[in-house]
């Protein structure tokens, strides 16, 4: 097994800044390092992460997010296994799937994207992080959940404040702190509102999660505020660095953009080939229940895992020239890309597998379709740098464009 003096540090500046060459040496000659700051193993070939995901054995679980995840949400869903996960599942997923999804909640997603991008469609400038991708995901959740959307400062924050909890790999005790807090902050907002849902339901999703039932078990007023908090989090942040990536990686391919352009069928390749190449969670942690041997090693029972999806996603052994943005590849198979059987790593796999996918898909026609609708010849503005930011999560920090503006009945 190797050791973390022998790779860059996935704590460092050197990593941080790129991490990409990092995770082919990791890939190449160091596929298990135990990792004494985070005290993890961390593995990054694509064979080890889809077993660790997929849980064939039942080696891997995810009794990490008993102290990952539950300090800042509440215990989740993700924290279940049995017939305890398969219920709770199936309270939730109808939202997220089929004609829930078609006829109640694409229309709010729908609205919000042309509600945000009116708000500068005329101006012929925009930057397409603080303008719309980090805006409209959170827009799109609150519509969805029946909640204020004049509160997005608060959503916005919190979610931010327990992605950084998350990615805290270096301990840091303000940012601990400040994610604990989002806790108790949004359990006092969101458990009065639940309550009035249950009493005064509505036609959403809360009200829905109020109401649902199965096999005699219904969501207590805890479990649906702790789904909420998962779902502000988790359909925030990785939807917002998505389309931003999405947008980074067109614009630096200018052919693969005018081909989106022109095909928007072409959009669902170029969201799973994104997930691919610039995934917006770069690692995922589970936990062995027993010894496990993967490449490099064996990992012991009781040990903390950090699968590394943005090495995995670029593991040669899986994809033919990983290190190139193609949304045309054959080794991608776009149909499956938001499902269980996708082929990509970045909405996890196996029971846990993003129930969210699908609605993550349906944001990104929407917006990325729109956007496109509304700037014809988008180019790069002045400051423009689609650098990547971020370990745990990445994506652009920013991304100014300007266009020509086009008026919205001259738009598909």
């Amino acid at each position: 097994m190797a050791t973390a003096q022998q790779v860059p540090d996935i704590l460092s500046s050197e990593f941080a800044e790129d991490p990409y060459p990092v995770y082919r040496l990791m890939r190449e000659s160091a596929p298990l390092i135990w990792h004494e700051a985070t005290r993890s193993y961390i593995i990054s070939r694509y064979d080890d992460v889809e077993r660790a995901f997929k849980d064939r054995e039942s080696a891997f679980t995810t009794d990490n997010y008993d102290w990952q995840i539950e300090p800042v949400h509440g215990k989740t869903i993700l924290q279940l296994s049995g017939r305890e996960h398969a219920v709770r599942r199936a309270l939730v997923a109808p939202a997220f799937r089929g004609s829930d999804l078609r006829e109640k909640f694409l229309p709010v997603i729908d609205r919000n994207a042309r509600e945000l991008i009116d708000s500068f469609r005329h101006t012929g400038s925009a930057d397409l992080v603080d303008d719309f991708a980090t805006r409209f995901p959170v827009n799109v959740i609150a519509d969805m959940l029946g909640l204020d959307k004049g509160d997005h400062a608060k959503f916005h924050g919190w979610y931010t404040a327990v992605i950084d909890f998350l990615g805290n790999l270096s301990g840091d005790a303000a940012v601990t702190a400040a994610g604990e807090r989002t806790r108790v902050e949004f359990a006092e907002y969101m458990i009065p509102i639940i309550r009035h849902r249950r009493e005064n339901p509505g036609d959403d999703l809360l009200s829905a999660l109020c109401a649902a039932e199965v096999d005699g078990v219904r969501m207590s007023d805890e479990d649906i505020k702790a789904f909420c908090s998962l779902l502000l989090a988790a359909g925030g942040e990785t939807t917002d660095k998505a389309i931003a990536s999405i947008f980074a990686n067109l614009m630096l391919h200018p052919d693969q953009l005018a081909a989106v352009r022109a095909d928007r069928t072409l959009i669902a390749r170029a969201f799973a080939e994104t997930l691919r190449f610039t995934p917006p969670v770069h690692m995922i942690m589970r936990q062995t229940a027993a010894d496990v041997e993967l490449s490099g090693g064996t990992i012991p029972a009781g040990a903390t895992v950090t699968c590394l999806i943005g090495a995995a996603n670029r593991d040669p052994s899986r994809y033919r020239d990983p290190d190139t943005f193609n949304i045309f590849r054959d080794d991608l198979t776009t149909d499956t890309a938001f499902s269980a059987a996708a082929d990509h790593l970045s909405f996890a796999l196996g029971r846990h597998f993003c129930v969210g996918a699908l609605l993550a898909k349906a944001e990104i026609e929407a917006g990325v379709g729109q956007l496109l609708d509304a700037m014809p010849d988008l180019r790069p503005a002045e400051g423009y740098d689609p650098v990547e930011q971020g370990v745990f999560t990445r994506g652009p920090r920013s991304l100014p464009v300007r266009f020509t503006p086009v008026t919205p009945a001259a738009t598909r």
